[in-house]
């Protein structure tokens, strides 16, 4: 499952490079580091969710 995340996080940041989604905070191209660091705390919760 964090794999198909992570997957779909970077999907979704080289979207953003491509054509900026235009929601609320990621409107530019240069927004996509957002992105990434949403999926580093992603990330991060999975990790300490685990057993």
């Amino acid at each position: 499952m964090s794999k198909i995340l992570a997957a779909l996080l970077l999907l979704a940041m080289c979207v953003q490079l491509i054509k900026p989604f235009g929601l609320p905070g990621l409107r530019q191209r240069r927004d996509f580091w957002k992105i990434a660091v949403f999926a580093i705390a992603v990330m991060m919760v999975t990790v300490l969710v685990r057993p």
